[in-house]
């Protein structure tokens, strides 16, 4: 096999005096952490498309990137030296998992029974891959938004034609999620939403939405794909507004529709500032609603208004989320995923190692400063003092339900203005600082 990463060697973890750019600084896989490793804990997986299949470009400018892999005319010949790149990358990196979308892994041929043959090809091999190197798959998606027949949506396109392919597509991605043993199956809509409603039916591509993804559970079963189904949030970009745009949105589609049995989300920090929120609050949502799956993990730029997709770095970012995933109960079939791309001007393959390492150990820290705040329980015992008046008299029969507005009156009337305390918002980020 060729080798397309040359003189870098397999990163190891060398603590947090090391100088070397391309070794781990907190990241140790192997470190116990709440009676699990670090490796089981953040379960970290490599996506495929930016970080093989993005060259650099933006709307303003091709790519600046040239790699060994994509050196060829023939594109099957690609896409085969990329799964090989692919899998040194992996390798190399010491991650447990990847995650990858159909069109990223197999170009799309003049026929779908010829894409088609060429996914199988590059699944052959990718489950070679996998075998040799120990290395599984987090979860698989389809492409339903670059092609120009999906310029109008996929489930929720206005031409029943476009429905079928799409269907079509998703059918044959779930099947090759399941061939490679992928533990989930992640729905992103990336033009499931509208530009103008002049020219949309709302209520009818919502319908048509619910009605996709419950044909979709209906094969899960048939095929006896047991990896879960997730949807990923995302308010707008492409679309002016997209019908997932967040987690509270996707959760009230799942009920409408009767779904909640059968999906868990796909948070991404960047999809969630985009939306208005903080990368915690779409996780503390889940979290409340036990609806929480599996994290793309990257950042947006503040001060951009688009899905900049960066490297998480922000310490802060990173011990708040796995704060919030712990108490959640930790990860089982999802993980972290980096849904990043090295910056147009990072134009060397090292530069993928630095990118990761950076994000990897950015997490790592995150989790111990975590596993501080559970373990000191100070936060949770604020939040519970805070709280405190609803464990019994007045509060304990509000929540049972044995009072109404009446009784809440005469309580009102009896006891007069009611007592306040302070939030002590200042004392609680002054506390975070300590543990960061």
């Amino acid at each position: 096999m060729p080798d397309f990463f040359p003189g870098i060697g397999k990163i190891k973890y060398e603590g947090p005096d090391s100088r070397n750019p391309l070794a781990f600084k907190h990241y140790n896989p192997k470190q116990k952490v709440l009676g699990k490793n670090m490796a089981e804990h953040l379960r970290f997986a490599v996506c495929y498309w930016h970080t093989f299949k993005g060259l650099g470009g933006d709307p303003f400018g091709p790519g600046t990137m040239i790699r060994a892999y994509n050196q060829s005319s023939d594109p099957m010949k690609v896409a085969e030296m990329t799964i090989q790149a692919a899998f040194e990358f992996f390798t190399k990196l010491g991650v447990q998992f990847w995650c990858f979308h159909d069109r990223d892994i197999a170009p799309e041929g003049d026929t779908l029974a010829e894409t088609n043959r060429r996914l199988d090809k590059i699944v052959s091999l990718a489950k070679k891959l996998q075998r040799d190197s120990g290395i599984r798959c987090l979860w698989g998606t389809t492409n339903a938004f670059s092609h120009r027949r999906f310029m109008a949506g996929a489930s929720t396109n206005p031409s029943p034609a476009v429905f079928a392919y799409a269907a079509s597509q998703v059918k044959k991605a779930m099947e090759i999620t399941h061939a490679l043993g992928g533990a989930g199956y992640v729905f992103w809509g990336g033009r499931e939403g509208y530009e103008s409603l002049l020219n949309t039916d709302l209520k009818r591509e919502f319908d048509h939405l619910g009605q996709f993804l419950h044909m979709a559970v209906d094969y899960r079963k048939k095929i006896r794909f047991r990896g879960q189904l997730y949807i990923e949030p995302k308010p707008k970009e492409p679309t002016k507004h997209q019908y997932d745009s967040d987690a509270g949105n996707c959760h009230a589609f799942l009920q409408q529709y009767g779904l909640v049995p059968h999906f868990k989300l796909n948070i991404e920090a960047n999809h969630a500032t985009l939306a208005g929120h903080t990368f915690q609050h779409e996780l503390a949502y889940c979290v409340a609603n036990r609806i929480l799956g599996s994290v793309d993990a990257n950042r947006g730029d503040l001060l951009l208004g688009w899905d900049t997709d960066q490297f998480p770095t922000d310490v802060y970012e990173t011990t708040l989320a796995m704060y919030t995933i712990l108490r959640g109960g930790g990860f089982t079939t999802g993980g972290l995923n980096f849904d990043a791309k090295l910056r147009r001007q990072s134009i060397d393959p090292v530069d993928l190692f630095h990118a990761h390492i950076g994000a990897m150990d950015a997490f790592a820290r995150g989790l111990k400063n975590a596993v501080k705040m559970l373990k000191d329980g100070r936060l949770e015992r604020f939040v519970k003092a805070r709280y405190a008046g609803w464990n019994k008299g007045l509060g304990a029969q509000i929540e049972s339900g044995k009072v109404g507005f009446p009784e809440l009156e005469r309580y009102t009337l009896e006891h007069g203005e009611p007592a306040i305390q302070s939030g002590r918002q200042e004392m609680l980020e002054n506390l975070l600082n300590e543990y960061i």
